[in-house]
């Protein structure tokens, strides 16, 4: 079975370099020809998938029906949920990252970059539209460090993700930096400290491909 990641294309926050989060910030043509790109790589391969999954953020959505587009596979369900959003940023959502470093310096910055458990500083308060009306008030967090997005993302993996997978179903996931390298961590036990070693790059698919068991088999960029 394969399940293959893949992180959206270049975004208008990636390009101005600023903190994203759960804002929802649109592809630059740049992403949007990754996005193509990245679906003609797939296509090549001759991956025909079941089942899609992808954030409630545009700019994975987009990626995902642009890449499928190009696969010819526009047809496939596709489930949109929260869990695969990207990290929750906090008050640092909107923030240019140098202009940060200038403030709190270049270790603080780091810090609420890579740390592990390192939480940003919290939201006062989320501003967030109708499509998050369905949780659980307590499930959105004002902040997130990379370990409470790891555990924002394995249900994912339990309940969904996994079951297709043993029903010999081959996935598309389409997320964010963080919350694939959340993926990751847990596919692969990597260690909390060794999280930096992780690399997801924009629009570039990653395939795993598992046995009945759900061992990875083989792991291949595309």
């Amino acid at each position: 079975m394969k399940l293959v990641l893949l992180r959206h294309g270049e975004s208008e926050a990636n390009f101005e370099n600023y903190w994203t989060g759960w804002l929802d910030v649109a592809l630059t043509e740049k992403g949007m020809e990754q996005a193509r790109t990245a679906g003609q790589k797939m296509k090549e391969n001759e991956l025909l998938f079941d089942h899609v999954y992808t954030s409630v953020l545009k700019r994975a959505i987009k990626t995902s029906q642009v890449a499928l587009e190009e696969m010819g596979q526009l047809y496939l369900p596709v489930d949109k949920t929260w869990r695969l959003n990207e990290r929750h940023y906090g008050a640092l959502v909107g923030k240019n990252k140098e202009e940060m470093k200038a403030e709190f310096g270049a270790e603080q910055v780091k810090k609420w970059r890579r740390g592990y458990k390192e939480v940003p500083p919290l939201a006062a308060e989320n501003h967030f539209d109708r499509r998050y009306d369905q949780l659980d008030p307590r499930l959105i967090s004002h902040g997130e460090s990379l370990e409470m997005t790891v555990e924002r993302v394995i249900p994912l993996w339990q309940d969904n993700l996994a079951p297709r997978l043993l029903d010999q179903q081959n996935i598309l996931v389409v997320g964010h930096g963080n919350s694939l390298r959340a993926l990751t961590k847990y596919l692969e036990n990597v260690p909390e400290d060794q999280m930096d070693t992780i690399d997801i790059p924009n629009a570039q698919p990653i395939q795993y491909t598992f046995n009945d068991q759900l061992e990875i088999i083989e792991k291949s960029l595309l």
